[in-house]
């Protein structure tokens, strides 16, 4: 009954977290492709590539349903998985739905015309691929007008978060912020559009101010999760073992990831 949940890094720590708090009886398996992170600055073709490899390697564990808790693989490879790839009796999910589930305030599934919805200006801090690869903007075009999307690709963070350098990320965080602000002086919403960003969420909202309505994706996420395994309970895979995977190298992984989640982590070769 295990669901698997894949990332280029650690940023899809985050996700396991808050799924693993609201869905506590499920194991889940975590695929961590430390060796090729950050996906940020990869070609589509290379994420697509690593990232159907890794979901393959997930279903070798027994984990029917995948989540790609990283906006970048789940930007540049998700669709073009779903459409030329996936067995039907295998289902991988990104993590873009919850997001803009929330922010238009209406569920993945309704079809209906596009409308206006309560924010129109909205900031998007994301990786340069994910920035290059407009999906965030096309999806929400599909739902939503009058929205106007500003991008800001966050070069660096990622590999700062890698490296446990908050000091480095923070002060690329806040470059970042400024630069956005630049070209939209008063966002009303702000989209942390990389599954590393939650660990910077408090230094994004600082930046940006009390009056911007930070969206972050691990509680999203765990919501979504829940309510599509009530609907599709069969959807949980045939293993019973939670367990942490990585290309990289396991202590140096295991390390970074104790820091993070501030419990003892502990992973094995991929």
């Amino acid at each position: 009954m295990a669901v698997g949940i894949f990332d280029s890094g650690l940023g899809g720590l985050t996700v396991l977290d808050a799924v693993v708090k609201r869905l506590p009886d499920v194991p889940f398996v975590y695929f961590g492709d430390n060796k090729h992170a950050p996906y940020g600055v990869r070609t589509a073709d290379d994420v697509y590539e690593l990232t159907t490899a890794a979901v393959a390697r997930l279903w070798d564990e027994g984990c029917d349903l995948v989540i790609l808790a990283c906006n970048t693989a789940s930007a540049a490879a998700l669709r073009r998985m779903q459409e030329n790839w996936l067995p039907k009796e295998k289902r991988v999910l990104g993590v873009f739905v919850p997001l803009i589930e929330a922010l238009t305030q209406r569920n993945w599934g309704d079809n209906s015309p596009p409308r206006e919805v309560d924010v129109n200006h909205v900031a998007l801090f994301a990786t340069p691929a994910t920035v290059a690869s407009r999906a965030f903007q096309r999806e929400l075009a599909f739902r939503a007008i009058g929205v106007d999307v500003e991008a800001q690709a966050c070069g660096g963070v990622v590999d700062a978060i890698e490296e446990g350098d908050m000091i480095l990320a923070e002060a690329l965080v806040r470059s970042h912020v400024d630069a956005l602000m630049r070209k939209m002086p008063k966002p009303e919403a702000a989209i942390l559009g990389c599954t590393h960003y939650p660990l910077m969420e408090a230094v994004f909202q600082d930046a940006l101010g009390p009056d911007v309505k930070v969206y972050s994706q691990a509680g999203l996420v765990a919501e979504s999760l829940a309510d599509y395994l009530v609907r599709h309970p069969a959807m949980l895979g045939e293993g019973k073992t939670s367990k942490f995977l990585t290309t990289g190298d396991p202590r140096k992984v295991s390390d970074r990831a104790t820091q993070f989640l501030r419990r003892k982590i502990v992973f094995e070769p991929a």
